[in-house]
């Protein structure tokens, strides 16, 4: 069995800098292994862009198919793309 994973999504705060201050300097020192018994890594991801921004990147025809290919076997609906920035610290 594959490990388990948490995903927080955060709405957009009124004050992005704040929030982000907040978050890297109290919210992440508090994502330990001693917090988090068994926890192997901790993945902080920012969402930089949308599924626009992904059209964007899949300029080329091959990349075209492979978003097709992915609406195409969403089959609970539309799936929503998401472009993001990763931080990862390992335990």
């Amino acid at each position: 069995m594959a490990g388990a994973k948490v995903i927080v999504l955060y709405p957009t705060p009124p004050d992005v800098d704040a929030f982000e201050r907040t978050y890297t300097a109290d919210h992440v020192p508090m994502v330990t292994a001693q917090n988090f018994p068994g926890i192997q890594k901790f993945v902080a991801s920012k969402v930089v862009g949308t599924g626009d921004a992904v059209q964007e990147a899949a300029g080329s025809a091959s990349a075209q198919k492979v978003v097709a290919h992915a609406v195409s076997i969403s089959s609970g609906g539309k799936p929503v793309f998401l472009v993001s920035e990763e931080e990862t610290k390992t335990f």
